[in-house]
């Protein structure tokens, strides 16, 4: 597959930054484990500490073919199948010398921080972090929407938890005091970032699409959505995704595939849940053959919901934190997943709706049988379902899924040949 330049220069930041990771013992520079929903990226590297995401080393792992072993070595020791495979896919590689993706050597953290917005496997998981590594832990918690917004009450509770517990855990770790400048600093580039993201993926509302908002889109999130948030690199890299997207849409291109550049495009949908990493280019690969683009996904909002209209606020430093934590895809209820997904197969104009469901990740899974059926209902366009796992290649079928998907484009076809009988006889 031939690729974009953002995505070399991506993959050189990200290289950087684990190089710079497995060097941290020797400079100083202190560690901090968090997760990408609710993550508090400014707060972490103001303090001069560098952020290290458990399930961003598990993906990376599976789209390099390594999670096999360390899933076979985490089950080796009792976790059960039913476990989330990132969790087994992070402690096999911790158990087999906790060499990351990139092949660097990953170091022990300074400090758990666990934003917790929704996904109860992370706390289980942090658990397990903290008696493996005996190092101190500090608990974001993030009220869920269930009432689908979070309240007043809800955030000055964040907000106090932020202020009273996490500043004072990294505070005490890396021994240095607050800086609200560098705060205030760091979030008025993220905004700056997150403006040009938006930019990015609202570019798809275009025909054809300039992008692929499923499996391209995870590359364009990887960036803001870990540990370059309110960076000068972030900056810079999101300024150059834009420039690029938007000279593709001026000449009428599609985005780069498995299947080569695709500018016809035969179909535009939207898709709920994560994608299979072990096979990732395989599995983007029924899309583009068939001519399938993604214009707009879920899953690359778990780490922010910036095309709703949210962005960091520089004047607001911890208010504007328990925002974005609040906000996250993983802590919205089950009827604002499916006003998200209605909205897009909407303002998209998408021929169809497809669900990844995501064997070992309730977080994703559990209700997406009833959103499959109200979207289905309130949009009157019907819904795909398939079936696979984020990292254990165990349970990617790829013949199951080539035959769900075709017949699922299939009844698209169906659909709009229906649509022009009606429309020619009312002629």
């Amino acid at each position: 597959m031939s690729k974009d330049r953002s995505m070399e220069i991506q993959k050189e930041m990200i290289a950087g930054h684990f190089r710079r990771l497995e060097a941290a013992p020797d400079t100083g520079e202190k560690v901090v484990y968090t997760f990408v929903p609710g993550n508090l990226t400014e707060l972490i590297r103001s303090f001069g500490a560098l952020p290290l995401l458990p399930e961003i080393n598990a993906l990376q792992s599976g789209m390099r073919q390594k999670s096999r072993g360390y899933i076979a070595e985490a089950e080796k020791v009792g976790h059960s199948e039913d476990v989330c495979t990132y969790v087994k896919c992070d402690i096999g590689m911790a158990r087999t010398g906790n060499v990351g993706p990139t092949g660097t050597r990953l170091p022990k953290p300074d400090l758990l921080l666990l934003s917790y917005t929704g996904c109860y496997t992370f706390m289980k998981w942090f658990e397990l972090l903290r008696e493996q590594y005996d190092c101190p832990t500090v608990f974001l918690q993030v009220p869920y929407q269930g009432d689908g917004h979070i309240s007043a009450a809800q955030r000055d509770y964040m907000v106090k938890q932020i202020r009273d517990a996490v500043v004072p855990a990294l505070e005490q770790v890396t021994g240095r005091k607050y800086d609200e400048y560098l705060m205030r600093e760091a979030l008025e580039k993220s905004r700056r970032m997150e403006d040009d993201l938006v930019a990015v993926l609202h570019s798809a509302k275009r025909r054809p699409s300039p992008i692929d908002s499923y499996f391209g889109g995870v590359y364009y999130i990887g960036p803001i959505f870990s540990a370059f948030r309110g960076t000068d690199e972030g900056v810079d890299y999101y300024r150059a995704l834009r420039q690029e997207v938007e000279e593709r849409a001026a000449e009428g291109l599609g985005p780069e595939t498995p299947s080569g550049r695709l500018d016809k495009q035969k179909y535009r949908l939207v898709v709920e849940g994560p994608p299979n990493w072990t096979s990732f280019n395989e599995f983007w690969k029924m899309f583009s053959d068939e001519g399938a683009v993604v214009v707009a996904s879920t899953y690359t909002k778990v780490g922010g919901t910036y095309d709703l209209g949210f962005r960091h606020d520089a004047g607001d430093p911890l208010g504007t934190m328990a925002d974005y934590c609040g906000g996250c895809y993983t802590n919205i209820n089950l009827p604002g997943r499916i006003d998200m997904l209605v909205r897009y197969v909407k303002e998209y104009a998408a021929d169809g709706f497809l669900i990844n469901s995501v064997k070992s990740c309730n977080s994703f899974s559990a209700g997406q049988l009833l959103i499959l059926r109200e979207v289905e209902k309130r949009t009157g366009i019907p819904g795909g379902f398939i079936e696979s796992d984020l990292v254990d290649p165990r349970y990617f079928s790829a013949a199951n899924i080539k035959n769900r998907l075709e017949s699922y484009l299939q009844m698209i076809d169906a659909r709009r040949g229906s649509a022009s009988v009606v429309e020619a006889h009312a002629k």
